[in-house]
């Protein structure tokens, strides 16, 4: 099972092993029951994932073994295997598989599941920014219908999130996965079966965590339909509902603040306003009774929508993404110099009139519509040009002690583009699709062949 950016081809780790091993991570061509491990995958809070053979079946699996530190933990060690029964009571095509489990020499449990490749929605929702409401119904109607059977089957996910979504396969529909059970809740526990979470406790991602399981109360799949309010917004407007560096305040405004309208970060129509607003009701009797509720509801917003067809008009976009060097300490220093570089560059883009397509943690996404008459469009090109190196020079700053890197690409395509009553807005197209992208290397402002092409110029960096 492979989340977030791991969706590289899968090959035997056997033939170059690491160099050195952390205390919880299994080495190349070690046994767990009949499985043969390649490589770790990926590493969460309870548990690392690896690729893995079945000698029986003649194919790949995915290995998650439980965090040493954990296994003295009989609760942690019930709540873990207790995903693994969790998951194969639903039985459902859009959840990831499990095959089997057992328990490894040094008495850490496991278990074997299906090995997915795909790229996460949280990668997918950052490298192309927001999403059209039609492609957020696409990727969330197979992950209701995994909802739907886990209610049915008297389960709460609690941990819903994109990085939670695996996206196999692109296409119509796409191939969706829902995963991560780890903290899910039984709603009809089996006689004698011990509840893991008592009232009073939580478990779960500030970002999208309801009223009630802040507060530790009693949860029922209305808390999952508050997380899928949360998740359809970021979808639509590239950015969380409630913002803040302070999670505690993120729990506060989940608890007592007015949600935002969508509407107000993205062209999308009143109809989905109503849908993420009632996802997002403080009192969970007051949200969609159900998730087929919630996906009708989508749906129809989504038909409302269609009878306005965007148009498609050449745009400029500048992409400014900032990382942390390989084995840099992410101390409050730098993470309060993260903050503010971003909100710098936020600043400078709306002054010059590009409007916010994208904004994560790491990342923003800028686009401006090109003026149809040719100088003045012109104009615009070396105006950005500008602009780029501006950014470029509020970077270098940040990068002096060489914890940071950003690398800002200025880019012209397609974008679409919906009439609004306060005028013409970018909704999607290709242009917002940054992971089709050329790479832009650390400390350089570069500027795609599109541009230079329309300023007269050569191809390059500048």
């Amino acid at each position: 099972m492979l989340k977030d950016d791991d969706a590289t081809t899968l090959e035997p780790a056997m033939k170059a092993p690491k160099p050195s091993l952390g205390p919880d991570e299994l080495a190349p061509g070690t046994k767990a029951g009949r499985y043969l491990i390649y490589r770790a995958l990926a590493a969460g809070g309870c548990g690392t994932v690896y690729s893995a053979e079945d000698p029986r079946l003649g194919g790949r699996v995915a290995v998650k073994v439980l965090h040493r530190r954990l296994a003295g933990s009989a609760e942690m060690v019930e709540r873990f295997l207790r995903e693994a029964r969790v998951v194969n009571q639903i039985r459902h095509p859009n959840i990831v598989e499990i095959h089997d489990f057992g328990t490894l020499d040094d008495g850490r449990p496991y278990f074997a599941m299906e090995l997915l490749s795909g790229t996460s929605l949280t990668a997918l929702v950052e490298q192309r920014g927001r999403l059209s409401p039609r492609e957020a119904l696409a990727y969330l109607a197979p992950v209701c219908a995994a909802l739907a059977a886990a209610h049915g089957a008297g389960v709460v996910h609690r941990d819903l999130k994109a990085s939670n979504i695996l996206v196999v396969r692109e296409g119509e529909p796409p191939e969706v996965k829902l995963v991560d059970f780890g903290i899910a809740k039984l709603l009809r526990p089996e006689p004698g079966e011990q509840c893991l979470t008592a009232v009073g406790q939580r478990l779960g991602s500030s970002l999208a965590m309801p009223p009630e399981q802040i507060r530790g109360g009693a949860i029922g799949p209305a808390a999952d339909i508050y997380s899928l309010g949360v998740l359809l917004f970021r979808m639509v407007t590239g950015q969380y509902p409630f913002r803040s560096n302070d999670a505690f305040e993120i729990e506060r405004l989940h608890m007592y603040a007015p949600p935002p309208r969508p509407s107000e970060l993205a062209p999308v129509p009143p109809a989905l306003d109503a849908v993420v607003l009632r996802c997002l009701e403080k009192t969970p009797e007051l949200r969609f009774a159900s998730v087929e509720a919630f996906v009708e509801a989508l749906r129809s917003a989504v038909a409302d929508d269609l009878g306005a067809r965007p148009t498609t008009r050449a745009a400029l976009a500048i992409h400014v993404a900032v990382w942390m060097s390989e084995g840099s300490d992410q101390d409050d220093g730098l993470l309060e110099e993260l903050a503010t570089l971003l909100d710098a560059t936020e600043m400078e883009l709306g002054v010059a009139g590009f409007a916010l397509c994208q904004l994560t943690g790491t990342a923003l996404l800028g686009v401006r519509l090109l003026a149809d008459d040719p100088e003045e469009a012109r104009a615009q090109r070396s105006a950005a040009v500008e602009l780029g190196k501006t950014l470029q020079a509020l970077t270098l700053r940040a990068q002096q002690d060489g914890r940071l890197r950003v690398a800002i690409h200025l880019h012209e395509g397609p974008a679409e583009v919906r009439s609004t009553a306060t005028g013409e807005v970018v909704s999607g197209g290709a242009l917002l699709r940054t992971d089709e992208w050329p790479t832009a290397s650390s400390r350089e402002l570069h500027v795609g062949p599109q541009v230079l092409v329309g300023l007269g110029a050569g191809a390059g960096a500048c």
